[in-house]
């Protein structure tokens, strides 16, 4: 099965997502914006709309999509509108897109549940959105953590 999230810089939260275990592959890329085929470059203007996400495939027999939302609303803020630690723009937004019905429906329980336990003093300002087309970002940029020895 398939997921896409958008939780700030893309660099840091594929290296989240790929540490579950379920989780068979990642990339990193751009969704949910006005031009196709965009670049890092183009992206970084903050006039294409896109959000940075990482796409992922997973092992449903291993991890569960709730799983997997979990660790979404653990490794970044959903009430910062916008924004992730020092980055600032609407690619960085913290946003779901869903690739059917039944996720949708998980992701806005989901996004409930955490709303209502407290955890956050500010609203979530997390999208959950239908999975428009995805662009895959440039090489470079994929599993940056590891390319780079951060892990």
């Amino acid at each position: 099965m398939k997921a896409t999230f958008g939780a700030g810089c893309f660099w840091c939260v594929e290296h989240e997502f790929r540490k579950l275990r379920g989780v068979t592959s990642t990339s990193v890329g751009y969704m949910g914006g006005n031009k196709k085929n965009p670049s890092y470059q183009d992206v970084c203007t903050d006039e294409t709309g896109h959000a940075e996400v990482v796409h992922l495939e997973f092992d449903p027999s291993v991890v569960s999509y709730a799983e997997i939302l979990a660790a979404f609303w653990r490794i970044h803020d959903p009430t910062s509108l916008n924004r992730q630690g020092p980055d600032v723009g609407t690619q960085y937004r913290s946003v779901i897109f869903c690739h059917n019905s039944e996720q949708h429906e998980e992701a806005a329980r989901s996004r409930e549940a955490v709303q209502n336990s407290g955890r956050f003093k500010k609203k979530i300002v997390t999208e959950i959105l239908p999975a428009p087309e995805f662009y895959r970002a440039e090489e470079y940029h994929q599993q940056y953590y590891e390319k780079c020895g951060l892990t």
